[in-house]
C-alpha cells in the first residue's frame, strides 16, 4: 500500500490547531476530509509536530496510507481544488512504507514574526505579535547565544507539556530584522516542546524591551524553572517554516529527535 507525504501551507488564524477537537476546525480534519473526497475512502493523517490554535505553516509535513494509485499532481492540483482556501499542499511524493514524519525528523525551523511599530498594524495582526515599545534588538541578538546547543529546556515548556525529557539541542536562533519595524526569531532545532519557541521568544523580548539584562537567560535556562521564563507570546506570530529529513530515521538519543507524544508550537 503506497506511503504518501504531503508538504502543506495554511493561514492558522481559524483553526484550533492541528489536531481533531471537537470544539472547533482543525488542519487534520480539513485535510482528511479533502483526501476522502479525492480518493472516495477516509484516511488517517499524521504529521511531523502538532501546531497550536492560530499557529501558521509553510513546511508542514504529514503522510497517510492508501491503495489507490494516483498521479503526484493529483494530490497538489486535485487535492487543493477540494481544500478551504486557508489551507494547501505545496508538494507530494511517494515515501518508503516505514516514513513517520515525526519519528524520522531530523530537525525543524521555526520563524517567530514580530511588529515593533510604534502603532498597530491592520495587516500584521493575524500574522505578527504587535510589540509597541521600542526593541534593542542587538541585545535580543547577544542574549539568544545562551540558548545555542544542547540543554535541559525545561524553563521554556508548557506547564501541560507531555515530553518525557526536556533535553533538546537548539542549533540556531537569530534575530533578523530592526526595531521600529518587523523582527523575525528564526530557530532551528532537533525537536521543540510544547511552547518553547513561544517562551524563548517571549524572554528574549524581555531583554528587548530593557526589563532584564542579557545574562539573565542563561540564568533562566540553568533554573529548570518556567515560573523564571518571560511570558508566552502569542500564536499567530509563529510559522513552521520546514522539517528536515534525511535517508532514514535518526539516531534515538535524548534530545536528539522528537519524542513521540510531543506537542510543538
Amino acid at each position: 500500500m503506497p506511503r504518501l507525504k504531503l508538504t502543506l501551507e495554511y493561514d492558522g488564524t481559524r483553526f484550533v490547531g492541528w489536531q481533531v477537537q471537537p470544539n472547533g476546525p482543525s488542519v487534520q480534519a480539513a485535510l482528511e476530509d479533502g483526501l476522502a473526497r479525492l480518493l472516495g475512502e477516509q484516511v488517517s493523517v499524521f504529521c511531523a509536530g502538532r501546531t497550536d490554535s492560530g499557529v501558521h505553516a509553510a513546511g508542514q509535513v504529514a503522510c497517510f496510507d492508501t491503495p489507490r494509485v494516483l498521479p503526484m499532481k493529483a494530490y497538489v492540483r486535485g487535492l487543493n481544488g477540494l481544500l478551504p482556501d486557508d489551507l494547501a499542499v505545496v508538494s507530494a511524493m511517494e515515501v518508503p512504507e516505514g516514513f513517520d514524519p515525526r519519528r524520522w525528523s531530523r530537525g525543524k525551523r521555526y520563524r517567530y514574526r514580530l511588529s515593533n511599530r510604534a502603532t498597530r498594524s491592520p495587516l500584521r495582526r493575524l500574522t505578527h505579535w504587535e510589540v509597541f515599545a521600542p526593541l534593542d534588538v542587538d541585545a535580543m541578538r547577544r542574549a539568544a547565544v545562551h540558548l545555542l546547543g544542547r540543554h535541559d529546556f525545561s524553563a521554556f515548556r508548557a506547564a501541560d507539556c507531555q515530553a518525557k525529557h526536556a533535553v533538546r539541542e537548539v542549533r540556531s536562533l537569530t534575530v533578523e530584522g530592526q526595531s521600529g519595524d518587523e523582527v523575525s526569531f528564526v530557530v532551528e532545532g532537533t525537536a521543540f516542546l510544547k511552547h518553547m519557541v513561544r517562551n524563548l521568544v517571549g524572554t528574549l523580548v524581555e531583554v528587548g524591551k530593557g526589563r532584564r539584562p542579557e545574562a539573565w537567560v542563561a540564568e533562566v535556562l540553568a533554573s529548570r524553572n518556567r515560573k523564571r521564563a518571560g511570558p508566552t507570546a502569542p500564536p499567530q506570530g509563529l510559522v513552521m517554516e520546514e522539517v528536515f529529513y534525511g535517508d532514514g530515521p535518526p539516531p534515538r538519543t535524548p534530545g536528539g529527535s522528537a519524542d513521540a507524544d510531543e506537542d510543538e508550537g
